[in-house]
């Protein structure tokens, strides 16, 4: 057999298709010890089985002991190095071929452009497009593909476009490429065009085309065309396919249809993998289904499936977003138990989570054990600073992460301009809006502008404000008008109230709390029939006031209340302890602040007693009868802490000796029991 070249290629062959290092090692050790020394065919086997073995420097070694090499050994060799993401070897063996006076083949060139497109460098890729085009195969139908991927994955379309529209022959693999780099570049709906053309020309679709155009379907959360897609994949018989299972999982739950991701979730148990689940488990969390996505994650496990980054980033999400604190603990442990502490974007998540509890030091501490922060992680921490009203430690951290040399983004300065507004630090903030687009690069969004307006108007300079709305190089969004409407019932400005609130209930007629705002502005100068005008306008229209809701966390149960709630279990213990603190602050000064409640006809005993059930208060004595001494009280409310209950928890905090932290629906308030708060009663 040793004397067979050809068997002997046949096997080597295989053994580098089917990863047999072992035995391919033998085999070659076998040739040297019978002093049979491999010809250049059999050598350029051997460098091939070695590159898809993974041991390219071994490949390498052997290569360079070649007596005589050829095209194939060549080209197999810069293969070898694309394979092994050893791009710019891969580059420099095709210079070095072509030095050798060796011409290269399609397969050579696909190997160099293919390093190009990993590299992202399309200045080199640009090159060997100019030398395919002078070698004749720059239209040839592998090297065209490649040369098309290679100019989408750097961003350039219209020169991938080019590259497509001039292949005399287009297969699957081209039209992949295409659908691929619309989606790359966030061109979603050319990449269903480019499908709808693919059909159209009768191009055999495949498992590959199928899965890049349900990214594109998702990404648009085109439910009906991914639906059309679906049923190509059954028809073809590509739904065992476990990537193409995955594809229309993720597709379904971006597109908010989890029963159609759970039913091609369940379809085979044995073609699940970690990607499958963690599609299923963001669909849940996309959909605030947070009971749901941590299921999928506890069967998960049950399998035996390691969960990765992406499984744990999506879950600790979910947890930030719902501030569902103890889920989030257990989970920050998993992740310390699996070694993902350390990956950047988890990490950045957890300082994130903590800081939407409540923890601001358990997010510090979190941020301080990152080794090499990402923009990411400087973004969280921003963003929990200004989360908390914490201003001026928000400027401290975004001036530390410009000195480390990290570029701020929108993001970061959606961030700080909200720190800004929330601590009243006016001139600050518009310092670093101004400086946003000179400084740093960063063109101003409607976001930003909205963040503006709100710090001028909490500051009381709603002239300005206003100014910077008509300045502004495009209509204001709801957060804007909505700061802006807020910003005039703190003010007592009623006529632009009147024209913010017009105007937010133009842009959200089913938003409540326009008119609820402007009814207040109204009540506030006892202009009652134009309160009793606006209440007959939320009727007629069928708008009805968002009820304030408080919810408090005890050990994995989440408590909710309502205002005169009186449906909860411990309802006695509950408002005796709400009457002897009401006793207990009274006493420490707290005056009843009657004239917040925008009611004609009620009398100053009866608005007292209304204040006094509101929903943040019957969660903190809930809190107090059943939390252990020496615990923050962390309660969480939908909607703004009126101005009473503000005062009062103050006392309460002050009385009972607890630290209690309020998260309303903008800002979080610390009430640290001196009878202050962190936001000075500036919000």
């Amino acid at each position: 057999m040793l004397r067979d070249t050809n068997t002997l290629a046949h096997v080597i062959q295989t053994y580098g298709k089917t990863k047999q290092l072992r035995r391919g090692k033998q085999l070659h050790a076998l040739l040297i010890c019978a002093g049979h020394t491999p010809c250049t065919f059999l050598t350029n086997h051997l460098l091939n089985m070695y590159s898809k073995c993974g041991e390219i420097d071994h490949a390498l070694k052997l290569f360079d002991t070649m007596p005589q090499r050829n095209l194939v050994s060549w080209t197999v060799m810069s293969s070898g190095f694309s394979q092994n993401s050893k791009f710019w070897e891969a580059i420099r063996t095709f210079c070095a071929m072509r030095i050798y006076g060796e011409v290269p083949t399609q397969f050579a060139f696909s190997s160099a452009i293919k390093a190009c497109a990993s590299l992202g460098s399309i200045e080199t890729g640009k090159q060997l497009h100019c030398l395919a085009l002078k070698s004749g195969i720059g239209s040839e139908l592998f090297v065209g593909s490649n040369l098309e991927d290679m100019y989408s994955k750097c961003g350039a379309m219209f020169d991938a476009c080019k590259v497509f529209e001039e292949m005399p022959f287009k297969d699957e693999v081209s039209w992949t490429a295409m659908i691929d780099g619309y989606n790359k570049i966030g061109e979603f709906g050319e990449a269903l065009v480019a499908f709808r053309k693919l059909i159209n020309e009768e191009i055999t679709t495949d498992q590959h085309v199928l899965c890049s155009t349900l990214v594109a379907c998702g990404a648009l959360k085109a439910c009906k065309f991914g639906k059309s897609v679906h049923s190509s994949v059954v028809k073809l018989g590509y739904e065992s396919y476990i990537f193409v299972g995955n594809a229309l999982t993720d597709m379904y739950s971006k597109s908010g249809d989890m029963e159609s991701a759970s039913n091609v979730f369940g379809i085979d148990p044995e073609c699940r993998n970690v990607v499958s689940y963690t599609c299923l488990i963001d669909g849940f969390v996309e959909t605030e289904h947070i009971e749901k996505a941590l299921s999928v994650f506890v069967e998960l496990r049950r399998q035996g499936i390691e969960p990765n980054e992406f499984t744990f980033s999506s879950l600790i999400k979910a947890c930030s977003n719902q501030a569902a604190l103890e889920q989030g603990t257990q989970l920050h442990a998993q992740v310390v138990k699996i070694n993902f502490d350390e990956d950047p974007f988890v990490s950045s998540i957890l300082v994130d989570m903590y800081g939407k509890c409540g923890l601001l030091e358990n997010s510090i501490r979190v941020f301080d054990e990152i080794g090499d922060p990402t923009e990411i992680a400087w973004n969280s921490l921003v963003s929990v600073f200004g989360q908390h009203g914490l201003g001026k430690d928000a400027i401290k951290i975004f001036e530390r992460m410009v000195d480390r040399g990290v570029k701020p983004n929108a993001i970061t300065f959606i961030s700080l301009l909200t720190g800004c507004s929330h601590a009243g630090l006016v001139e600050e903030g518009l310092n670093y809006f101004y400086s946003m687009d000179k400084t740093y690069g960063v063109v101003p969004r409607e976001e930003h502008y909205s963040c503006v307006i709100d710090l001028l108007g909490r500051a009381g300079r709603l002239k300005e404000a206003k100014e910077v709305i008509d300045r502004m190089p495009f209509e204001p969004n709801a957060f804007g008008w909505c700061s802006f409407l807020g910003a005039c019932r703190i003010h007592g400005d009623k006529e632009m109230g009147k024209l913010a609130a017009e105007k937010l209930v133009k842009l959200e007629p089913k938003n409540s709390g326009a008119l609820v705002l402007l009814s207040n502005i109204y009540a506030k100068e006892r202009q009652w029939e134009d309160v009793r005008s606006v209440r007959i306008r939320m009727r007629d229209g069928n708008v009805k006031k968002l009820p304030g809701f408080s919810w408090v966390d005890l050990g994995c149960q989440t408590h909710v209340f309502g205002a005169e709630d009186w449906s909860h279990p411990s309802k006695t213990a509950i408002y005796e302890k709400l009457d002897s603190l009401f006793d207990q602050i009274k006493a420490a000064g707290y005056v009843p602040l009657t004239d917040s409640v925008p009611l004609e006809a009620m009398d100053d005993g009866l608005k007292e007693k209304l204040l006094h059930h509101h929903s943040e208060r019957i969660a903190i004595a809930f809190a107090l009868i059943t939390m252990p001494i020496g615990k923050p009280i962390i309660v969480k409310k939908n909607i703004r802490v009126c101005v009473d209950c503000h005062s009062a928890i103050k006392f309460i905090s002050k009385v009972t000796g607890r630290k209690i932290i309020v998260r309303d629906n903008s800002r979080f308030h610390h009430f640290t029991g001196d009878g202050s708060c962190s936001c000075g009663d500036y919000w």
